[in-house]
C-alpha cells in the first residue's frame, strides 16, 4: 500500500511539472504571437513601457533563459522598429521596458537614414510583419551638435552633412534635433511609400530626453 501511494504521489508531481512546463510554453507562445500588433497598439505599448521606465531602477523587460530559448527556436516577432542614435545613453530596450524579441533596433549616429538603414526597416516590416517604425532622436545629441557648430572631416562628415540637409539654418539645438528626426521620418515614408500607402507600415518621430527619461512623440 505504501509503495502504491508513493508511486501515485510521484506520478502526480511529475504530471504537475509537465503541465507547468506546457503551460509556460503556451503562455510564452501567446506572448510572442501578440507582438505582431497594429501600429496603434504598438505605439501605445511603447508609451506604456516608457512610463514604467520613468519609475524603474532596472529593466523590467523579459531577458530570461526561457525567452532566449523560445526566440532561438521560434524566431522573432518584434512589435516595433526603432531607428535611433548610437549614443550609449540611449538604450531603446530600457527606455521602452522591452525584453528579448520585442524591438527591432537600428542604431546609427544621428539617427540618419541611408540605404542600409532603409533595408533594415524594410526587412522588419516585410519579413517580420512589424507595422510601426519610430525614429527616436534625443537631447544633447553629439552628431546634431557637431552639425550645428563644426565642420567635421573624415567619415563623420557623411553624418553631419545628412543632418545639415535636415536642419538648414536652424541654430537651436532642440529644434534641430526635431527637424533631423522629421527628415528621417520623411525619408522612410517616401522610400517605402508603397507599404505606407497600403497601411502595412506607420512611421512616426520621437525625441528622448536623456535627463528625465521621457519620450516625446512628435506625431
Amino acid at each position: 500500500m505504501a509503495v502504491s501511494m508513493l508511486y501515485t504521489e510521484t506520478m502526480t508531481k511529475r504530471r504537475l511539472r509537465i503541465w507547468h512546463v506546457m503551460w509556460q510554453g503556451r503562455e510564452m507562445e501567446e506572448t510572442m504571437h501578440n507582438q505582431n500588433l497594429s501600429a496603434a497598439e504598438a505605439l501605445e505599448k511603447l508609451k506604456e513601457g516608457n512610463q514604467r521606465y520613468l519609475e524603474a531602477t532596472a529593466n523590467p523587460g523579459d531577458i530570461s533563459p526561457k525567452i532566449r530559448q523560445y526566440t532561438c527556436e521560434n524566431g522573432q516577432s518584434p512589435y516595433a522598429i526603432v531607428v535611433t542614435c548610437s549614443d550609449s545613453r540611449v538604450i531603446p530596450e530600457g527606455i521602452f521596458s522591452a525584453g528579448i524579441g520585442e524591438l527591432f533596433v537600428i542604431r546609427v549616429a544621428g539617427n540618419v537614414m541611408d540605404n542600409h538603414q532603409l533595408g533594415s526597416v524594410e526587412y522588419a516590416a516585410d519579413h517580420l510583419g512589424t507595422k510601426l517604425v519610430v525614429v527616436l532622436g534625443h537631447s544633447n545629441c553629439g552628431a546634431v551638435g557637431a552639425a550645428l557648430t563644426s565642420d567635421p572631416a573624415g567619415y563623420v562628415k557623411y553624418i553631419t552633412d545628412e543632418i545639415r540637409k535636415a536642419i538648414g539654418d536652424e541654430k537651436d539645438e532642440a529644434k534641430a534635433c526635431c527637424l533631423n528626426v522629421q527628415r528621417s521620418v520623411s525619408v522612410i515614408r517616401e522610400s517605402l511609400s508603397e507599404m505606407v500607402e497600403q497601411g502595412k507600415l506607420t512611421v512616426c518621430g520621437a525625441v528622448y530626453h536623456i535627463d528625465s527619461g521621457k519620450v516625446e512623440f512628435l506625431d
